[in-house]
């Protein structure tokens, strides 16, 4: 068994679900094009993580997005030696070269290529967006080339799984990934937030890029009476920082205890992005916490309206204002709210994915 992930540099729920997978498969090796411990989960450090030779190069594991010329020929150049190889790919990992059976688990078809508006958002630059219309037809000619060769496909989420069919016409099954903070570990107060803990705070948990529209959320709680608190890194911090209300505060770097003790404070997550698959929504309903979340993407897997959440239409701050306003009157059950997050729960997971790969090698079911 080996395991593959498009690089090792950041936090956020792909990366759990590596760790989920490592640990179903504890003795795979991690095959990644970049590794920056310091950037990503701590539990990396216990598993035997194999990184491409543009890991030498200083400074690109740091900010992983300076090397996307380079990453699809240190891809094709990595060949990966194992029966079954399972690739958690948001747009790199599938590429590489197994030897072996190949098992896709795709968060989404490549942003950069499919979604590119989005993905950079209104602040990019006219360099970057001309550099990366240049790479284009070249990185989609790989990209295609690379998912063909899959023995099978699978999708975190629906609209995933859409988006896969119209980029390869490809069927892959559905299998939502767990939720990936465990609610029953240790909880440490961040220095930060720790007189916000009596009162409680609306939250986001969020990749600070253009198309997580945290800012939206953060212009939705100006001039309100809560707290709103902003859990994330990412190429927009400095320019929110700059611009931050009174009552929303940024925080980044957290551990999993800083995290959980987060949540636990937390009276609300307010989830803005048009997601993969809404997982954040999970982590907070584990918490016995509401959301408010855009009506779109993942989010349409694990928001049920008036069972764990209040959708709103459009990402801007006055729907997002209006749908806070909406959760806060209403008397949520934290028993409903933990049956729904019971069902998309890791055992399920890793049962499924070791069935899957049992069929794959034709060995007897266990």
């Amino acid at each position: 068994m080996a395991i593959a992930h498009d690089y090792l540099t950041q936090q956020g729920g792909a990366e759990r679900v590596v760790l989920a997978l490592s640990r179903e498969f504890p003795e795979a090796p991690v095959y990644t094009t970049l590794s920056y411990p310091e950037g990503t989960y701590p539990e990396f450090a216990q598993r035997n993580v194999l990184a491409s030779p543009l890991n030498r190069i200083p400074g690109l594991a740091a900010d992983h997005r300076r090397a996307l010329p380079a990453l699809a020929p240190a891809v094709s150049a990595t060949r990966i030696d194992a029966d079954v190889t399972i690739a958690s790919s948001s747009g790199w990992a599938h590429g590489f070269r197994a030897t072996g059976k190949l098992l896709v688990y795709c968060h989404n078809p490549a942003r950069w290529l499919y979604q590119r508006d989005e993905y950079l958002g209104d602040d990019a630059s006219r360099l970057v967006r001309t550099g990366l219309s240049a790479l284009t037809p070249a990185l989609t000619r790989w990209d295609r080339a690379a998912a063909s060769r899959a023995d099978r496909y699978l999708a975190n989420s629906r609209v995933v799984k859409e988006r896969i069919a119209e980029a390869y016409s490809i069927d892959a099954e559905v299998l939502p990934p767990p939720p990936g903070l465990q609610t029953d570990g240790e909880q440490v107060p961040h220095p930060e937030l720790a007189d916000l803990a009596d009162e409680g705070y609306w939250l986001v948990v969020s990749r600070l890029l253009p198309y997580k529209n945290v800012h939206q959320a953060v212009e939705a709680f100006r001039g309100r009476p809560e707290h709103l608190v902003v859990v994330g890194a990412g190429p927009q911090r400095e320019t929110l920082l700059a611009n931050l209300p009174d009552n929303v505060r940024l925080v980044s770097g957290l551990t999993d205890a800083e995290l959980r003790w987060t949540y636990r404070h937390a009276i609300g997550l307010v989830a803005p992005s048009r997601e993969d698959f809404g997982l954040t929504p999970l982590e907070a309903n584990s918490w016995g916490l509401p959301v408010v979340a855009l009506r779109a993407g993942g989010y349409l897997d694990t928001v049920v309206d008036g069972l764990n959440g209040v959708f709103f239409e459009r990402s801007t701050p006055v729907e997002i204002s209006g749908a806070v306003d909406a959760a806060s009157r209403e008397q949520w059950s934290r028993e409903a709210l933990l049956a729904h997050v019971h069902s998309f729960g890791e055992e399920s997971f890793r049962r499924r994915i070791r069935e899957i790969v049992d069929e794959m090698v034709g060995a007897a079911p266990r």
